[in-house]
């Protein structure tokens, strides 16, 4: 048990909400083992009907993992890294494939491990100050959690550019890329699970979908995608980046601007690891992304990266390559060197 998460059941449903509010309930290894002995116990329990998730406080959902902890372990040589990852991802796939009704109440900020706990849930329902990253790239990292799966999936041009630059999505973006299938307004999130709580929960979706009914909203549209978009469908990300140079609209401008501050090892394996997580099931997905998260502790740009942003916070990172042609296809291979001994092991 751990204070880091509380639990409670109201009626049939089963709430587990991530209390580490300070830290905008940053994952811990701890966390993730609580709410998996959860999830499983009420997955057997024929009185629990469905299972919600949402976190403590106004600021966030959850803004991520304790990659200070990750940044630590991998300079002490340590496994706690490791464990985490393991943990994490194996929760990951729970949720992805969890036999009843997993609703994922998300508002503020909704990064990193707070998108693997989301993302692959059946309901995912918004709240008026949902903003949503996946900003590895920054530290040095990859989009994991499952953002090598899901990221193709919303559409390879639109998934690139968010796992490629961390870009910021608001409500209209999150509910029109489908990270979120619903909103329902803030003030009415907590009266939402009271509702759930009164119904009669049984496993199905129906009394799950009846409930929702009543509170979700049509969430604000989003604007069109910009033109330019396209280009985060070319071969690797010299292209892109020489594309996005040449286009002198301000968004290409922009999006420039934020590529050449990324790692550019970060930003190659990136766009290598999406385009194999498109072919890939889950579960395959899952087991590169332990690989490659194993791999990247062995790489300057991760200690770099989160030294730079979290640690001493000069947001000045000494990049391994100064530009990404320096990045050669033998080094984008070495991250997706099969590294896991054992290979990830899953819960069912």
């Amino acid at each position: 048990m751990t204070d880091q998460i509380k639990s409670e059941v109201i009626g049939n449903l089963g709430v587990i909400t991530l209390n580490r509010p300070k830290a905008l309930n940053a994952l811990t290894t701890e966390m993730c083992e609580e709410m998996t002995r959860l999830m499983l116990a009420w997955e057997d329990d024929e009185d629990i009907g469905a299972v919600l998730v949402k976190g403590e406080g106004e600021r966030a959902f959850c803004a991520g993992g304790d990659v200070v902890m990750l940044h630590d372990s991998g300079k002490a040589g340590d496994k706690r890294a490791e464990t985490f990852w393991r943990v994490e991802y194996a929760l990951n796939e729970l949720i992805q494939r969890y036999a009843k009704p997993y609703i994922a109440l998300i508002d503020g900020i909704v990064m990193g491990g707070g998108v693997g706990l989301s993302v692959h849930g059946r309901y995912r329902i918004a709240g008026d100050d949902t903003l949503f990253a996946m900003p590895e790239t920054g530290i040095g990292y990859f989009p994991d959690v499952g953002g090598t799966y899901f990221l193709p999936r919303i559409s390879m041009s639109i998934g690139m550019w968010l796992g490629l630059t961390g870009a910021r999505l608001k409500l209209a973006e999150v509910c029109g890329y489908g990270i979120a299938n619903g909103y329902i307004k803030s003030s009415r999130h907590e009266t939402f699970v009271k509702a759930l709580g009164k119904a009669k929960l049984d496993g199905t979706d129906g009394p799950v979908l009846d409930v929702m009914e009543k509170f979700v909203k049509e969430p604000p549209k989003p604007a069109e995608d910009p033109a330019s978009i396209g280009v985060f469908l070319l071969g690797n990300v010299a292209e892109i980046m020489d594309a996005l140079e040449d286009d002198d609209s301000e968004w290409a401008q922009a999006q420039f601007k934020n590529l050449s501050k990324k790692s550019p090892l970060a930003l190659a394996v990136t766009h290598e690891s999406l385009r194999r997580g498109a072919g890939m099931t889950f579960r395959e997905a899952m087991e590169m992304e332990l690989d490659v998260s194993l791999n990247f502790l062995k790489t300057q740009d991760f200690y770099e990266g989160i030294r730079a942003q979290l640690i001493d916070k000069d947001r000045n990172p000494k990049w391994s390559h100064d530009n990404i042609g320096k990045v050669t296809k033998a080094q984008i291979e070495r991250l997706f060197k099969k590294t896991a001994k054992p290979r990830l092991e899953f819960l069912s």
